[in-house]
């Protein structure tokens, strides 16, 4: 009598790990982007706080005149979302980023605000 010890894995067996694994990375992909975009929101207003906080200290030692330029990394739209994060004399207007954006921040002496404003 011969033993039949055939070891591994069928075509069929394989084809549904494959399909299980595509699906998983189907779904993955958008909210990577999602995360993605998320962080390169977040950057963005830590680098316009780290700029606001250069020209305030500027402002107080009596600098005047100082302006501070950022780049925007995001894809969309997106950090005007998380404002209430931003202090509160940071006078952002009617300004809506978009992607390559440079920005610069300038301190008002006359309404003691930095203001935002798109470079142009």
């Amino acid at each position: 009598m011969k033993r039949n010890n055939n070891k591994g894995f069928t075509l069929a067996e394989l084809l549904i790990v494959v399909a299980i694994i595509a699906v998983l990375v189907a779904i993955a992909i958008p909210v990577f982007t999602a995360q993605l975009e998320k962080a390169r929101e977040g950057v963005d207003a830590a680098n316009i706080r780290a700029a606001y906080a250069e020209v305030m200290a500027d402002a107080i030692t009596g600098e005047t005149g100082t302006t501070k330029e950022v780049v925007l990394k995001q894809e969309s739209a997106g950090w005007e979302k998380i404002s209430p994060e931003f202090p509160d004399n940071l006078n952002v207007g009617s300004y809506s980023p978009a992607k390559g954006d440079t920005v610069v921040l300038s301190y008002n002496g006359t309404t003691n605000k930095v203001d935002l404003a798109k470079k142009s």
